[in-house]
């Protein structure tokens, strides 16, 4: 789960810590870099020549930026402003989000749908403002946050050291954007409506994975090009990889090569050397590698298939994800200090679950996938929640999302799992402003259930990695903490979709700090009108008796 600007990921348990230190607090001065980022159908047809998007021998017709998958690459230098026109040329709605970008004090341009803003309708634009905090260096990356958009329209951001100064590693001798995603045939959208409809709220499965818009070639149309990286023998590249598949964990590894990640999330690490990589949804990573195999002279006759990694583990590794996440550890020199609160002023104890409730569909009463966080399946509501509290508007929001779970029993077992009622609603969790910088420090992450007196002994309060976007272990949990400084309200959300699309989310609103310099910053002078709700995610769950049937896991 992915708290937008203001911290963390959930999937299963999560422990939530928030601090209360105080810090000055500043908006970044820098270069104003301008985009314009057309959003249009790209036709697999001759009248638009470049961008034919054919995969899997099936040629479709997909919302693109830019007209390419993925979509062009923000350049920035830290503490720069990105202006960002948004021209939808499309057939559908459609919002961009600055995926990890703090925007302090600036939610009118982070993007969520119908929580800072509505729909960019087709035929018209929106202009956003990126700020970049001075503390936030390395990958990040942009993508729609409308319905299941975000499968075709997303791409990177890369986040330069502040001219005069460089990277905290040796200079690499080249770079490149590795984008991992994934492909449909089918229109997801269209598939997603009619499967939420018709089975249940089951989603739809992606036909393969992609690198940069290509699958590899072990799939259907192999002889389609797939994505190559030409490197020189000795030198050593940084790869800035983003996971912007919808709903996979992937385990990364290069053949006969060593890896080293040097950041996450825009954030520096300590060095970790490593033969594979997990990285969750939504989250980015800068590797470095070296080309150091023996060089082949002589003829060359291409295998029938590429050598495979032997390091690489299989899909439902779990120890292997554990065993790679758990050695993160943030950089925390004096350049780029981890700031780790000590004094926790506020805590919260937050349940991920998947539970099954009834409702009336056409007069029958079926069983219906929610998703929640301490059993409220969150609801979007049908205008922008930002301009509900902006101003003042009643009856969007409620704010008693509870700081606990209604009751506490065997989160990860499988026996005597109590009877709830799940409650679909707009609950938000709102904050007093603490001033703070950064989005959190993940503390632990552990299977098993927490224990409140052991596991906090535990904790490394030193160098935990700053992130936002961490993935909960099946049958686990993890702890984070954070300062909370940047007014406004911030999406908490899982980044798996599907757990998104049940309702694994909620909003966090933090309230002004009684000054000008750190108070909510005013909306610009358009924002895109409230018309159209989304057809996916505003579902009416007619209860036909509100019990949850059976609580599974993830």
């Amino acid at each position: 789960m992915a708290l937008e600007k203001m911290g963390s990921a959930v999937q299963f348990l999560l422990l939530v810590l928030l601090s209360g230190l105080m810090l000055v607090c500043r908006i970044a001065e820098g270069d104003t870099h301008y985009y314009d980022f057309v959003v249009s159908y790209a036709f697999g047809t001759a009248l638009l020549k470049d961008t034919n998007f054919t995969r899997l021998c099936v040629t479709k017709t997909m919302l693109a930026v830019n007209e390419s998958f993925p979509g062009p690459v923000v350049y920035v230098h830290t503490g720069d402003t990105a202006i960002i026109n948004v021209q939808n040329e499309g057939s559908h709605g459609v919002t961009i989000h600055w995926h990890g970008v703090k925007q302090p004090r600036n939610p009118w341009s982070d993007g969520p749908d119908h929580i800072t803003q509505c729909q960019i309708q087709p035929g018209t634009s929106f202009t956003q403002k990126v700020i970049f905090s001075e503390d936030q260096e390395g990958t990040l990356w942009w993508h729609a946050h409308s319905d299941w958009t975000r499968a075709t329209v997303h791409g990177a951001i890369v986040v330069l050291p502040a001219e005069g100064t460089t990277y905290p590693f040796p200079q690499p001798d080249g770079e490149e954007v590795i984008v991992l995603a994934c492909w449909y045939d089918a229109d997801q959208n269209a598939e997603l409506e009619y499967d939420l409809i018709h089975y249940n709220a089951t989603t739809p499965e992606s036909d393969a994975y992609t690198i940069n818009g290509f699958p590899g070639d072990l799939v259907a149309c192999s002889s389609e090009p797939a994505y190559s990286l030409v490197v020189d023998y000795g030198k050593t590249y940084l790869l800035r990889i983003v996971n912007a598949a919808m709903n996979s964990e992937l385990f990364f590894a290069i053949s006969e090569h060593n890896l080293t990640v040097v950041g996450t999330d825009g954030t520096y690490t300590k060095p970790l050397v490593t033969n594979y990589l997990m990285i969750t949804p939504g989250q980015t990573m800068d590797v470095l590698i070296t080309a150091n195999q023996t060089q082949y002279r002589g003829n060359y006759t291409p295998p029938a298939s590429p050598s495979l990694p032997t390091t690489l583990p299989t899909f439902y590794q779990l120890d292997a994800g554990y065993n790679f996440t758990s050695k993160l550890r943030s950089l925390a020199s004096p350049e780029h200090p981890a700031n780790v609160p000590q004094n926790v002023t506020t805590r919260m104890f937050i349940t991920a679950s998947i539970n099954l409730v009834s409702y009336t569909f056409e007069g029958i009463i079926v069983p219906h996938i929610a998703s929640t966080l301490n059993n409220i399946s969150f609801m979007d509501p049908s205008s922008s929640i930002l301009d509900a509290y902006y101003r003042h508007i009643s009856g969007v929001y409620t704010t008693d999302f509870p700081d606990d779970p209604p009751s506490f029993f065997d989160f990860t077992g499988v026996d005597d799992l109590p009877s709830a009622i799940t409650k679909p609603a707009t609950k938000l969790k709102i904050i007093q402003f603490i001033c703070m910088d950064i989005p959190f420090l993940w503390l632990a992450w552990v299977f098993g259930n927490f224990d409140p007196v052991a596991d906090p002994k535990g904790y490394n309060l030193v160098d935990p990695p700053e992130q936002n976007t961490v993935r909960v272990p099946k049958n686990g949990w993890v702890a984070i903490r954070l300062r909370v400084d940047n007014p406004g309200v911030w999406l908490w959300h899982c980044h798996l979709d599907r757990h998104f699309t049940w309702g694994m989310a909620t909003v966090f609103i933090v309230k002004d700090g009684g000054t000008p310099e750190t108070s909510l910053l005013p909306p610009p002078d358009y924002m895109p009108p409230c018309t159209t709700p989304s057809p996916i995610r505003l579902e009416d769950f007619n209860d036909a008796d509100g019990v949850v049937n059976t609580i599974s896991k993830i």
